[in-house]
């Protein structure tokens, strides 16, 4: 065992590991790799950033929008605020990750490479673990009237924290051991110092949370549909709808990448050709952190209405607010004060 953690400082176990599962290919400095290709990569890598910024702006919204917003303070939206910070988290861990591949990684000793990957495995985990925490909430306030009482705070962050401390541990196996830098032959090609066992064993788990989720939500589905309180079930049913298109966006996006790491665990090394398209099934598996704040906003007047504040602040400086002494506007329509800025409704 500690000769393996000796090997966490040696670089060249990560040009060992490239070379047996890559043929050398990932190498940008060999004579294989052509300027055209190298070009096309650093166009991928570069709007996959741009993508990135976009994620940690749109998420950085919800969570400014939640915190200022008192009607957003309920167990609910506090775990979609935790969603929405794994989104970010997620938004830069993809964003390190980029700028950290290609021939930056040769550079790379092997505990930089697992931090590198566990980070984007850690954020993934985190979403996958939210995503349940919100059925789990639904599913206890649809059945009890007062599911929290008076500790409800301290359960939310007892659960949250959960979700955290589960989703570092399992992105942490690798590091502590769960790995194939002892025994090359069982190296993951898309994640080399992956083992292909641990590899399976996430998709697996992920896949039976997510199948958990659904049997959740059609569960609510039901009770929701045998209520007899009118008002409260069409409420009840629009939030539903909400979680599940979050739901749905996530597999959309994700699946392609569940797909192609199922096939990296069965195939041989350097036999599967499909697996050299993976890069793209993982940028397609990003946008699922840009599409949620959009679901959020298209689905909620409220934070549809405090985005468009927030926005109006950061775009005129907060010098709306001030020099304003009439409350309508040119074309006599009403304005709205706001604490922060003034913006037309």
């Amino acid at each position: 065992m500690g000769s393996i953690y000796k090997d966490y400082f040696n670089t060249a176990k990560i040009r060992e590991h490239y070379n047996y599962t890559k043929g050398g290919s990932a190498d940008p400095s060999s004579p294989s790799s052509s300027s055209s290709s190298s070009l096309t990569q650093t166009f991928i890598s570069t709007l996959i950033i741009l993508v990135c910024c976009l994620i940690v702006l749109e998420n950085l919204l919800v969570l400014v929008s939640i915190c200022r917003n008192p009607r957003f303070h309920s167990a609910m939206f506090i775990f979609i605020a935790n969603l929405a910070f794994s989104d970010l988290l997620a938004g830069l861990a993809f964003m390190a990750n980029i700028l950290l591949s290609g021939s930056a990684t040769f550079h790379l000793t092997p505990l930089q490479w697992f931090i590198r990957e566990g980070t984007a495995f850690a954020t993934l985990a985190a979403s996958v673990f939210s995503l349940l925490a919100i059925a789990i909430e639904r599913h206890v306030a649809i059945s009890k009237p007062k599911p929290y009482g008076g500790s409800w705070g301290w359960r939310l962050v007892i659960l949250i924290g959960a979700c955290w401390l589960v989703a570092g541990a399992v992105a942490g196996l690798p590091i502590m051991g769960w790995n194939c830098i002892s025994d090359i032959r069982d190296c993951s090609v898309l994640l080399p110092l992956y083992s292909k066992n641990y590899i399976l064993f996430s998709v697996v788990m992920f896949s039976i949370i997510l199948l958990g989720i659904i049997g959740l939500y059609a569960r609510i589905y039901c009770i929701v549909r045998s209520s007899h309180a009118d008002t409260a079930a069409s409420q009840t049913l629009a939030l539903l709808q909400t979680l599940t298109m979050v739901l749905g966006a996530f597999i959309v996006c994700w699946l392609p990448a569940f797909i192609i790491l199922l096939l990296d665990a069965a195939c041989p090394v350097r036999s599967c050709r499909l697996l050299y398209g993976a890069n793209y099934c993982f940028a397609f598996a990003t946008l699922n952190s840009a599409a949620n704040p959009v679901i959020y906003t298209l689905r909620s007047k409220d934070m549809r209405r405090d985005m468009r504040r927030l926005l109006c602040c950061c775009c005129l400086g907060g010098n709306g607010a001030r020099g304003t002494h009439s409350i309508y506007g040119a074309r006599g329509r009403r304005v709205q004060r706001d604490p922060h800025c003034t913006t037309q409704l």
